[in-house]
């Protein structure tokens, strides 16, 4: 992954003009999600204080939703809040991405890069400076409500760098979204890496990243049974309008009307072999 550091900025805090836009975006965000869902947030007396500098937001991702409802309705509002991703590349397609860039909330990454060593100090300078960093840790969507896919180890990498907690946060209810729906956030307790002096940072993100997994799918769990009810004809194109599983698309195979079309080409085709 190569980083990209022209969308966020380098103060977690920000100065008087970024802080203003910040208190925007998230209100924004919070009237946009608050008119069409309910938002349920617990847990949030287990954030860390203010005096500790940064933190990572390690949430599921069931859903594109989700950055938006985190970000309108997270209760830190001390810290500037923001969400690794989307692709660099994608920076300047679709109005979401524009929205993203305006927001200056992005910071944008690189897929398949050879430089990940200036990434995780990029991430590691952001969190140093007391920005909140909400990391998908999944690395795409989930496919399944309430079951949390194997975590990324580079989130554990970019904590054990930077000296911050890791803060597992369950999503559910954004699968499939319907009007008045409750999503609950749950937030579990900071987890702090550290490395042993007879351990390599290695071992460490892996240490770490499966106390990450582990919690994040017991808050989860405690949040069943999810929700998962099909949404009305509006519901679900919005579940769906941004949303990119390619792994499934190829697991359905081709559309119907494809098939469909082939199956006379097929009959024609049988028909002269056997002439």
């Amino acid at each position: 992954m190569r980083w990209s550091t022209h969308v966020a900025g380098s103060d977690g805090h920000g100065h008087r003009g970024a802080r203003a836009k910040d208190a925007v975006v998230r209100l924004f965000c919070r009237l946009a999600a608050g008119a069409y869902l309910r938002v349920r947030v617990d847990g949030r007396e287990r954030l860390p204080v203010a005096e500790t500098g940064g933190y990572i937001v390690c949430f599921n991702h069931p859903s594109w939703t989700d950055p938006i409802i985190l970000l309108g309705a997270w209760p830190d509002r001390s810290r500037r809040f923001l969400i690794f991703g989307p692709r660099e590349r994608d920076m300047t397609i679709g109005r979401r991405n524009a929205l993203i860039t305006w927001t200056e909330r992005g910071v944008p990454f690189q897929p398949g890069g050879s430089d990940i060593a200036q990434v995780t100090r990029n991430a590691a300078r952001l969190l140093r400076s007391g920005a909140i960093l909400a990391i998908a840790g999944e690395g795409r969507l989930s496919d399944v409500e309430g079951q949390a896919r194997p975590l990324e180890v580079g989130v554990a990498h970019f904590a054990l760098m930077a000296g911050v907690p890791i803060v597992p946060v369950a999503v559910s209810g954004t699968r499939r979204i319907r009007f008045g729906k409750t999503v609950r956030i749950l937030i579990g307790m900071p987890i702090h890496g550290a490395t042993e002096v007879d351990q390599s940072r290695r071992a460490a993100a892996q240490s770490l990243i499966r106390r990450t997994q582990d919690e994040l799918q017991r808050l989860l769990d405690e949040l069943a049974p999810h929700d998962d009810r099909e949404p009305g004809r509006f519901g679900a194109w919005l579940s769906e309008v941004f949303n990119e599983r390619p792994w499934l698309d190829v697991a359905a195979g081709p559309p119907i009307s494809a098939r469909r079309t082939r199956r006379p080409a097929d009959a024609v085709r049988r028909t002269v072999h056997r002439r």
